[in-house]
């Protein structure tokens, strides 16, 4: 079905409604889901955005939450989801983390007691199109086996690294620890279809190409131990500094009553007080590396994507359409 991104937008915040959101937490969440299937990102586009009405639903996302904000320092946010999303903290205070930022040269937001966060490069996108330099992480429930181990002790940990670049696109790297996000396995279990060597482990720490078996067992990192470690570093920042669920007692997201208490966090910098002419001179290294090396530079082809959907709307499988729609029926009534 096609539809333009206003309808695509109404649609997914009623359906939010539906479920039992507030209109806050409905416009969080609908907007960070229509962002990445507008930049082409669906595996946590709108066939994402049914388990975060699922949750809603089933009392995972706390739709009515309050997310507690304090400032324990002058450059630090902190932010206690209650449960809630993990939009609507940000969204609260992503005016003023930018302004903060200018003002000290940094700027951190962190946050506990949060459901999983989706397109972690949302967050640090926003960020370097207000002229910063942003870097995310976020943890959630246990898929990703650790170095040494057969065993999932940490989520697939993703990190997202953006910056400006004078008269284009930001560059926005948002990328898993994992050898690929778990909602990739998911899809191709659900399409049944194989997956590629070195994804994944059965629950015996058996290598498998069955994404049924790889759900029971564990993610390998990409890069083996090193991105392992990574992993390890992003829940660090991401749970262990803001007091969130380790990644091994975080409840599942798509099942029980529980939210899975995830952590978040973001670090933005102003590049100009180190260097006024960043923003130029990451236009000149960017079009050097691409048009005389061949480098793909990540951001650009979503931005062009985005601009397409823009103008020309989205297409999206009608089942998900009716799905998301059910929910948006329950609000009407």
């Amino acid at each position: 079905m096609q539809l333009s991104l206003e309808q695509a937008s109404a649609l997914c915040r009623m359906a939010a409604l539906g479920a039992g959101a507030s209109d806050e937490t409905a416009r969080s969440i609908a907007t960070a889901a229509i962002a990445a299937e507008a930049e082409g990102n669906k595996a946590v586009g709108l066939s994402h955005y049914i388990d975060y009405l699922e949750a809603l639903e089933a009392g995972r996302i706390n739709g009515k939450a309050e997310p507690a904000i304090s400032r324990p320092a002058l450059a630090i946010y902190l932010s206690d989801a209650r449960g809630g999303a993990a939009h609507t903290g940000f969204d609260r205070i992503a005016e003023d983390l930018a302004k903060t930022a200018r003002l000290f040269g940094v700027a951190i937001f962190s946050q506990k007691n949060a459901y999983t966060a989706g397109a972690l490069g949302y967050f640090t996108g926003r960020l370097a199109e207000q002229g910063l330099v942003a870097f995310g992480a976020t943890n959630g429930p246990a898929v990703l086996a650790g170095s040494g181990s057969t065993k999932p002790v940490y989520c697939t940990n993703p990190m997202s690294f953006a910056c400006p670049a004078a008269d284009g696109p930001p560059l926005i790297i948002d990328q898993s620890s994992s050898a690929t996000a778990f909602v990739n396995i998911r899809k191709a279990a659900a399409d049944g279809k194989a997956i590629p060597e070195g994804w994944a482990l059965d629950n015996a720490g058996n290598p498998t190409t069955d994404p049924a078996a790889a759900m029971k067992g564990a993610l390998l990192a990409f890069g083996g131990q090193r991105g392992a470690n990574i992993a390890l570093m992003v829940e660090v920042l991401a749970a262990g500094l803001s007091g969130a669920n380790w990644s091994l007692d975080a409840p599942w997201f798509t099942g029980g009553p529980d939210n899975p208490g995830t952590g978040l966090f973001i670090l933005a910098i102003e590049p100009k007080l180190l260097d006024p002419d960043f923003e130029k001179r990451m236009k000149d290294q960017l079009a050097r590396l691409n048009r005389r090396y061949g480098v793909h530079i990540p951001g650009v082809s979503k931005a062009t994507a985005t601009e397409k959907a823009a103008a020309r709307g989205i297409t999206v499988s009608k089942d998900i359409v009716e799905r998301i729609a059910d929910f948006a029926e329950r609000h009407k009534r």
